[in-house]
């Protein structure tokens, strides 16, 4: 399955939109698109927001690309996670990236 990705800025936030899975196939593709994501949220001055209700799975690979986004956006950006389905609950929850990262139920319980 692709990946598919979009990007908007809503309510001065930068919200990016994964669908499809991130794998051994899409992740570089994810990694790009989060990377240029962090890029203009902070070009912005605003927080990103990954909206992950579109995802079905999320690879060790992807987790590794939202990493990379969190050193990348430093103390500048803020990056919040939202609507994370079970499976993708489950997947943060068992790497602790729920520590690493805010987690909101739905993209709008962030503003």
């Amino acid at each position: 399955m692709d990946l598919r990705w979009q990007v908007s800025v809503e309510s001065g936030r930068v919200v990016g939109v994964p669908a499809g899975r991130v794998d051994e196939t899409t992740w570089e593709a994810f990694t790009g698109h989060l990377t240029a994501a962090v890029k203009e949220a902070a070009a912005n001055g605003a927080p990103l927001v990954v909206d992950l209700s579109g995802l079905d799975y999320m690879s060790s690979r992807g987790l590794r690309a939202l990493t990379i986004a969190r050193r990348e956006a430093g103390e500048t950006v803020a990056i919040t996670l939202a609507a994370p389905n079970a499976r993708m609950r489950e997947i943060l929850a068992i790497s602790r990236y729920d520590k690493l990262f805010k987690i909101a139920d739905s993209v709008e319980s962030d503003i």
